[in-house]
């Protein structure tokens, strides 16, 4: 449950959650995607309260990755293509080519036509998270919203997508929850949340020259891994 959270993105700012296990960051994440609505206070974009807002226009807008992919049974080019089955071949290929999908898909046996099992089980994590993030940039969402999308890749496909993300994040709001997302420090907002309160907001080095709670996580998480 959440208690008195104000927070406030700008349009095209990256702000990022953090904080530990059962903080309310994913609570929060599922309140702007409208999984369920607000029972106190409102969430305003571009000032309209979303329950006012049609549910499928304003899904529409949204670019979701979720820890836990959502793949289906149907070929690559398909589940490329969910959020916008419009799009060209060229597209579909020129979205992968940035996000570091297409030289995985181009070794299967039939390409962007090969057929995939229900979730995606006849690929690796990192592979299905790649799919994911294709579909997120060829839907080109006004928001994005990144929730642990990198926890249980393989570290080549984290490394591949950290550069896709630059891309994928350029000129469009986005909100993530970070766990491994190198992102987090150049973000231009970071929340931190404890018990479903924020109790910190600033940028990285700000938040680190605190000594609070997130300097405590980067120091137990983040420096940990770079020493790794």
């Amino acid at each position: 449950m959440l208690h008195n959270v104000s927070f406030e993105v700008a349009a095209g700012e990256t702000a990022a959650l953090v904080g530990p296990t059962g903080a309310g960051k994913s609570t929060m994440m599922s309140l702007i995607a409208r999984f369920y609505d607000v029972t106190g206070g409102r969430i305003l974009v571009d000032r309209h309260d979303i329950r006012d807002v049609e549910q499928i226009s304003y899904r529409s807008q949204l670019g979701l990755v979720l820890q836990d992919p959502f793949l289906f049974s149907g070929t690559i080019a398909e589940n490329i293509r969910y959020g916008n089955p419009t799009a060209g071949d060229d597209e579909v290929v020129k979205a992968a080519k940035v996000v570091g999908a297409h030289d995985f898909i181009t070794k299967m046996e039939k390409g962007y036509e090969t057929q995939l099992q229900e979730r995606g089980q006849n690929l690796s994590m990192g592979q299905r998270q790649l799919i994911s993030f294709t579909r997120a940039l060829l839907a080109d969402p006004a928001i994005l919203l990144l929730d642990e999308a990198t926890a249980n890749m393989d570290s080549y496909s984290e490394q591949v997508l950290q550069e896709a993300l630059k891309e994928l994040l350029k000129g469009r709001t986005a909100i993530v929850i970070a766990h491994r997302l190198s992102t987090i420090k150049n973000a231009d907002h970071i929340a931190v949340m404890e018990n479903g309160s924020i109790i910190e907001e600033g940028k990285h080095d700000d938040l680190l020259a605190r000594g609070g709670l997130y300097a405590r996580l980067y120091e137990m998480t983040y420096a940990g891994m770079a020493r790794g």
